[in-house]
């Protein structure tokens, strides 16, 4: 199913779109993280399935970066407002010296790679292109204060990606700095009952944008309750006190938001993130049947408070086993797919190729186009999948590479940075990856200090092509 129906063609960049006028004062922006130039399969992710199957294989950084643009630049065609966040600074040498290794540059890396590589190889890691976990977002609309609320992700379950936390929050300061629209907050604390993993647990359903929205937050375990149930095979990622801590923050009223248990036997399955078993978008809830625990109490109460806050019925595209297995699900990343409204109202799914190559998928999709999950109601007009093959190969797909950001013009008109993806800037990126990104790396590589240099060479420049500083004081130039 390379495309089902049609999108309109919408012009080829964000200013165009914004001088004709987006469809509402409010719009949901997509932050998709730039690939970094040391993106490699090193299996670091326990419990991501396709992570651990492709451990130590020759990954492409060139093409990576390559196809998380094409899919950006195809998202801003349609008129949706795209923005990039750059990679984080990678070999993270500050954090190796932390950790007692010593002397030059290289020294610091050639001491890694013959000690731990396993340490080396989180130093390098590139995880910060799944931009869904750099933080969990609550729009103007839903806080207290009515201004946009983020809070970085601790990231605090995995030690490669605990080290995101760190650097990905000075860079959201730096783009969303005017504090009269925004309040960036600091990660919660690094603590194994806080376990935090930003967007890819959470979702927002509303009738309109610009109307108070329903934020969801799913959760793995209840960390201070022995009781509760839990996976087995694999970690639960997100513990359901840092989904209330950051609903706090946030200011959110407790009668429109919502803290579900994702259902252990999936988390098992290799569901790592609800972002890989359920996506919503607007009115619509694509979900499925294994997703939460109890789930038809889970829905029973989202529809009735869907229906009391906008009188109008929830629609919830359940998609039973029978149709698509767990085993599936995760091998078709289907769920991970983005939801997107055009500018014309046209509802588009862009999910990755694999749901292709995956009968029950697309059969699925054939069947989500045709209302046979909601009573007949189509709830999207099209899909659209692409080749993502890089990312999937390491558990990412389009909807890991994006943040999902609602802003209305004037917060849009106070974003930092040359970040708004335009022509210009498109192919800008484009140049740019060609110049400095390898076309093959292998975990074995990491032990070469002039991969460091290169990749430092490429984001110091970055840092000039978008305008915004990637890193903090301890940076290696």
């Amino acid at each position: 199913m390379s495309d089902s129906g049609t999108v309109t063609d919408f012009g080829n960049n964000f200013a165009a779109s914004d001088a004709a006028g987006l469809a509402a004062e409010f719009v949901e922006c997509q932050f998709d993280s730039l690939v970094g130039p040391t993106h490699n399969y090193a299996g670091l992710a326990h419990g991501n399935v396709a992570s651990e199957r492709h451990r130590s294989q020759a990954s492409n950084p060139r093409l990576a970066a390559r196809q998380g643009l094409e899919k950006m630049w195809q998202v801003a065609s349609w008129g949706v407002p795209q923005a990039i966040l750059p990679p984080l600074i990678r070999p993270q040498l500050a954090w190796l010296r932390n950790l007692g290794f010593r002397g030059s540059n290289a020294e610091v890396i050639r001491s890694a790679a013959a000690t731990d590589p396993a340490l080396l190889a989180a130093a390098y890691s590139a995880s910060s292109m799944w931009a869904a976990n750099a933080a969990t977002v609550s729009p103007s609309p839903d806080t207290a204060d009515g201004r946009v609320h983020l809070t970085p992700a601790n990231l605090a379950s995995s030690l490669h990606r605990s080290l995101e936390s760190r650097d990905m929050a000075p860079i959201l300061q730096a783009i969303f700095a005017d504090e009269r629209l925004f309040c960036v907050h600091p990660p919660l604390p690094a603590a194994i009952a806080l376990t935090d993993e930003g967007a890819a647990n959470h979702t927002r359903l509303t009738a309109e944008f610009h109307q108070p929205g329903i934020e969801l937050f799913v959760y793995g375990r209840h960390a201070l309750d022995a009781n509760s149930q839990q996976p087995q095979r694999y970690p639960a990622r997100q513990t359901l006190q840092a989904s209330q801590a950051v609903a706090r923050r946030h200011g959110l009223r407790e009668e429109r938001t919502c803290f579900v248990q994702q259902n252990p036997a999936a988390i098992d399955a290799g569901v790592f993130h609800n972002d890989v078993i359920s996506v919503g978008h607007l009115g619509l809830l694509l979900v499925h049947e294994e997703a939460f625990l109890d789930q038809p109490a889970v829905l029973a109460r989202l529809r009735k408070l869907y229906q009391r806050q906008y009188n109008r019925p929830l629609t919830v595209a359940e998609i039973p086993t029978a149709s698509l297995s767990l085993a599936d699900a995760v091998q078709s990343y289907l769920f991970n797919s983005q939801l997107l409204t055009t500018t014309d109202g046209t509802i588009v799914l862009v999910g990755p190729q694999e749901c292709d190559h995956v009968p029950a998928a697309r059969r699925t999709l054939e069947q989500l186009l045709a209302g046979e999950f909601t009573n007949g109601k189509q709830p999207i007009d099209t899909v659209k999948v692409m080749d993502l093959r890089q990312s999937m190969n390491n558990g990412g797909g389009p909807a890991c590479l994006r943040l999902r950001v609602l802003l209305n013009r004037e917060q849009r008109a106070a974003v930092r940075g040359r970040i708004w993806l335009d022509e210009s800037l498109y192919h800008d990126l484009l140049a740019w990856v060609d110049r400095h990104y390898p076309d093959q790396l292998t975990p074995s590589d990491l032990a070469d200090p002039e991969l460091a240099d290169r990749s430092w060479a490429a984001l110091r420049e970055l840092e000039q092509i978008i305008e915004l500083p990637l890193g903090r004081s301890d940076v290696p130039w």
